[in-house]
């Protein structure tokens, strides 16, 4: 049955795909095992002791589920579960797949082991889950044919496969298909320390140098996550090829990411432009998420899901029943007296 083309990457495997010519930075950057991936300690664990058992029996991997903000290695996790397993990834989205038939041909062309990873797994329409739930449990999927007195139902019976999801809310799943996942991991925020490990690896693959307060000054501000400490580096590898004789130090690194509009704090030009609108425009709230986003001109659920966690993370924000709340640390951040408006004086030695 034919899929779309745009839909499902049915790749040779992990390997492969990084080490192409035209991979994309992320890729070329992503470690291929288990003992190169940095953090997420528990996580790893439970994954590789799975996989271990698995190829012991010479099973096929557990369905997996892999939650958590963007950025923290669900993709990589799944390319580094394919290579332990020795097997091919066919990697799609949950919005692309449509119908039950774009469904069907991804399953179909899947060998027994195979993954079918999809990502966003909670935007997939729900008439198009339920036909997962057979998939799953089974290994069959039922297709109808035709319409009205001529419609009849076709079984299909599936190769054991391995579904891989990955989700940034977890919370949007349905409790059937939730279910029907054997291992659920969730992915946590990585810590300086581990960030760091991240950044000198990543630069030596890039070949450029770096020492321990070039590195630690960029994972200080890559606001735990993996993929913002990646595409920092990068940005701060420019900068240092141009300036710094191709070596990252804490000053080069400081001083590219203030060209870049990120300070100290971590906190970048949107951030900012969050917090100026709830401390000076709202008096420091309560004030709706709606009401935010028209404010600095960006969707709601990208402030939610992208902006959001690290503020209140790191104590700028606090969401109550009543809307979102700047705290006074917020306050102090931006120069700010508590509870002033637009036009009210800053604190001194603050501009």
């Amino acid at each position: 049955m034919p899929t779309k083309v745009s839909s499902v990457a049915a790749l040779a495997s992990p390997r492969e795909a990084f080490n192409r010519p035209n991979a994309s930075f992320d890729n070329r950057l992503r470690p291929l095992t288990f003992d190169d991936f940095t953090g997420q300690e528990k996580v790893r664990a439970r994954l590789s002791l799975a996989v271990e058992a698995a190829v012991q029996r010479g099973d096929p991997l557990d369905h997996v589920l892999l939650s958590g903000p963007p950025g923290l290695g669900k993709t990589t996790l799944c390319y580094i579960l394919a290579q332990s397993m020795g097997v091919q990834v066919h990697a799609t989205s949950g919005p692309v797949i449509e119908k039950a038939s774009d469904l069907a041909g991804m399953l179909t062309s899947l060998n027994r082991g195979d993954i079918l990873f999809i990502d966003e797994i909670h935007r997939m329409q729900r008439a198009v889950e339920e036909y997962l739930y057979s998939a799953m449990e089974d290994f069959v999927i039922d297709i109808m044919i035709d319409q009205g007195p001529n419609a009849r139902s076709i079984r299909l019976d599936l190769p054991r496969f391995t579904l891989v999801g990955a989700t940034t809310r977890s919370g949007l799943l349905s409790s059937p298909l939730r279910s029907r996942f054997s291992i659920n991991a969730r992915l946590d925020y990585y810590t300086p320390a581990e960030l760091a490990r991240i950044v000198t690896r990543s630069a030596g693959l890039l070949e450029v140098g770096i020492d321990e307060g070039g590195a630690a000054e960029i994972a200080r501000r890559s606001r735990g996550t993996a993929r913002i400490a990646n595409n920092l580096l990068r940005r701060v590898r420019d900068y240092a090829q141009v300036k710094a004789g191709n070596v990252i130090t804490a000053r080069v690194a400081d001083d590219a990411l203030g060209l870049l509009g990120i300070d100290g704090t971590g906190l970048d030009e949107m951030d900012k432009k969050i917090l100026s609108c709830i401390c000076e425009s709202f008096g420091g709230g309560p004030v709706g998420l709606g009401t935010i986003a028209v404010s600095v001109g960006e969707e709601p659920d990208t402030i939610e899901d992208v902006y959001e966690p690290y503020l209140i993370q790191e104590g700028f924000l606090a969401r109550t029943p009543r809307g979102r709340e700047a705290t006074p640390l917020a306050f102090e951040t931006l120069g700010l007296v508590p509870g002033a408006r637009r036009g009210a004086p800053t604190l001194p030695g603050f501009r």
